[in-house]
């Protein structure tokens, strides 16, 4: 069974329940209990990140999405909407074990030939990468962190 550990984002009071042996934890945009993997634990410390911190609406929070690349169903961890339903942020989380490397870059550059988002996250709950992205120059470039929620 998997043991939550501390991660680089604000810690926050999750709904964890164990049944027969296995941790769940409730997902409050889906509304029903998941059980706890490490990379679900990434998930949704990032999500309170962005409902809490940056002030995103639920509403425009999608988890999971599938999309379809090169014939082969794929799913986006989290995809962030702007008001107008236009994709905005692609952010792909990773288990704390899991090295953020360049396959984890071309991981999520080949989700984004889809959605074309302005910022891409990559993040394993202790690094995180944000990156904002350039089409008319075909370039992105490192940032701090992805902007606070804007009406």
């Amino acid at each position: 069974m998997f043991k939550p550990i501390p991660l680089n984002l604000t810690p926050y009071p999750f709904k964890l329940k164990e049944i027969d042996k296995q941790l769940f934890i409730f997902d409050e945009l889906r509304k029903k209990d998941l059980v706890l993997t490490p990379e679900e634990w990434v998930r949704q410390h990032f999500i309170q990140y962005l409902i809490n911190q940056k002030k995103y609406p639920k509403t425009l929070i999608k988890l999971e999405g599938g999309l379809k690349l090169n014939q082969l169903q794929k799913r986006t961890d989290i995809l962030v909407f702007d008001l107008n339903g236009k994709p905005n942020i692609l952010i792909e989380c990773k288990a704390t074990s899991v090295k953020i490397n360049q396959k984890v870059f071309d991981q999520i550059a080949s989700y984004n030939i889809i959605h074309q988002v302005n910022y891409l996250v990559v993040t394993n709950g202790l690094n995180h990468y944000y990156c904002e992205m350039d089409y008319d120059n075909k370039n992105y470039r490192f940032i701090e962190t992805i902007p606070d929620y804007q009406k």
